[in-house]
């Protein structure tokens, strides 16, 4: 490998980290923002999609965390946050699917977990 392509790799994993920690972070606002609008009183799949988008925004604002630790957390706990929030994300997106008006929550959650699967393919 030459300096450069290490170099490259480097430059690579480092944006793909970042890409990440920044999808988490939309995420985490959009999700926020959709447990808020519904009322706490509300049917039971209104309580379902408040919990969800509670649940994923703790997650991901979790993995932005963890992905801003530089060199504190080890490669294992940073692969298996990063697949906890790629699921909850995806669980996230296809409750939000079933809500009128939260199509860009979903969108959300959706980039977030591609972007989680992208930065955990350059751990493997």
């Amino acid at each position: 490998m030459t300096t450069s392509t290490s170099q490259q790799e480097l430059f690579q994993f480092l944006e793909d980290r970042f890409a990440c920690a920044q999808a988490c972070t939309e995420c985490a606002r959009a999700c926020a923002l959709r447990a808020s609008l519904v009322d706490p009183e509300g049917t039971e799949n209104q309580e379902l999609v408040r919990r969800k988008g509670i649940m994923c925004a703790e997650v991901c604002d979790a993995t932005c965390r963890v992905l801003s630790e530089q060199n504190q957390v080890d490669e294992e706990a940073i692969r298996v946050q990063l697949e906890w929030c790629r699921q909850v994300c995806l669980e996230s997106a296809h409750v939000f699917d079933q809500q009128p008006g939260a199509e860009d929550s979903a969108a959300a959650c959706r980039a977030c977990a591609r972007a989680c699967g992208e930065f955990l393919a350059t751990l493997r």
